[in-house]
């Protein structure tokens, strides 16, 4: 038989990790048997049906024709970018060079492309989101890992300085993916003072060559401190004002809107002019995706126009944020009943319960049809997926398989 593959193309991976953790509990859950699956990374009410917000539907029904059907520019609409950026800082210039993308994911791609040759390298917190290595490996770099925030304990900004300093030694440049606040896997968010610390060291870089700083913005809706998520927010912005590195978000509508489904976002440059940026932007596009779908655009420009929306939308990211806090309270009240450490929560969908061998362990798990995802150092918690009455039975299965 002919190999119709070129060469780097022939060992994928059998399947998704996220996703075949997930089919398998699907599979299990359809013979009958009582699993929990914490694996999932979709919001969920108390009795398992996905969560859509009511205030983005009751928008949805309203789109026109005109505002579903056409192409949308091939960089985004730009009152949409304008839109979606002073969403999250209301008091930036603009959106900056900017395109609309297919959810946050194409904004991380985008990013690779754009920043780094093949061969490089990705700098990020140690745990991070599976998929930043399949991105990565689509693209021909890696990712490097430097440790994400631990609780109780500040930020190892020495490991980040030596991380940060041999990358830029060895590429002569620096690309950061920075998922804060509401970190996933652990649903941290750093201090100020690690905040601070890290720019500092991302600062010292740029003067050996070009950094580039994107903010994975994708789950800091939910939050069971606002204030502090507004903090972390303004200290980016007085960061990318400064000048000194490249300041870029990747922003999506999938967790925020509850749209999944609609796959789009942006990437944004906001404290920037650059004429070269944005026509790269709108090339790489047209490269990779052509455009981004216009009915989220249409509807997030809708939802501008719409006080009475917004403030519905405002009550529901409360309302499941406090859904979140509880349920991430539940769980870290049933570790520590068992002598465990506990499962510090800031924001976001997750939580991780630290382990030794967290691959082993979560074999053991699934045996057990209890489903989560092991990542370096731990085991991830979907608090999205599971109900606050589950977390007894969840901490159970797991003290019994460390």
């Amino acid at each position: 038989m002919r190999e119709h593959l070129i060469p780097s193309r022939r060992n994928p991976a059998a399947e998704d990790a996220l996703c075949g953790i997930n089919a398998e509990a699907q599979r299990r859950k359809a013979a009958g048997e009582p699993i929990l699956n914490a694996a999932l990374e979709t919001l969920v009410d108390d009795l398992g049906s996905p969560v859509v917000h009511e205030s983005v539907m009751a928008l949805w029904r309203e789109l026109a024709p005109r505002e579903i059907a056409p192409c949308a520019p091939i960089a985004g609409d730009p009152a949409f970018l304008e839109a979606l950026t002073r969403w999250y800082w209301p008091s930036a210039p603009g959106a900056g060079p900017a395109c609309a993308t297919p959810g946050g994911t194409g904004a991380l791609a985008l990013s690779l492309r754009s920043f780094l040759l093949p061969g490089m390298s990705v700098l990020t917190a140690t745990p991070f989101w599976g998929p930043y290595e399949t991105l990565c490996s689509e693209h021909g770099s890696t990712v490097v890992g430097a440790p994400a925030k631990q609780p109780g304990r500040p930020l190892d900004l020495e490991a980040w300085r030596r991380a940060a300093s041999a990358l830029m030694g060895r590429q002569g440049r620096l690309l950061v993916w920075l998922n804060d606040p509401c970190h996933n896997p652990t649903g941290l968010s750093l201090s100020h003072d690690d905040r601070q610390g890290l720019l500092a060291v991302l600062q010292d870089q740029a003067a050996r060559g070009p950094v580039i700083l994107l903010l994975d913005c994708a789950y800091l809706d939910y939050t069971g401190d606002p204030a502090h998520v507004r903090e972390a927010l303004d200290d980016y912005a007085a960061f990318g004002q400064e000048g000194s590195a490249l300041l870029a978000a990747a922003l999506s509508l999938s967790k925020a809107l509850t749209l999944d489904g609609v796959r789009c976002g942006a990437l944004v440059f906001p404290w920037i002019e650059d004429a070269l940026l944005q026509a790269s932007l709108t090339q790489g596009c047209r490269g990779l995706w052509s455009t981004a779908p216009r009915p989220p655009q249409s509807l997030f420009l809708r939802l501008m126009k719409d006080g009475k929306r917004q403030q519905q939308l405002h009550a529901e990211h409360r309302h499941w944020s406090e859904v979140l806090e509880a349920r991430a309270i539940a769980l870290d009240a049933a570790l520590r009943a068992r002598g465990a450490d506990g499962a510090p929560w800031h924001g976001g969908f997750f939580a991780t319960v630290r382990t030794e061998a967290p691959a082993r362990v979560a074999e053991r798990l699934w045996e057990r049809g209890v489903f989560l995802v092991p990542v370096a150092g731990g085991l991830r918690v979907g608090l999205c997926a599971l109900p606050a009455r589950d977390m007894e039975r969840l901490a159970d299965a797991i003290a019994s398989a460390v």
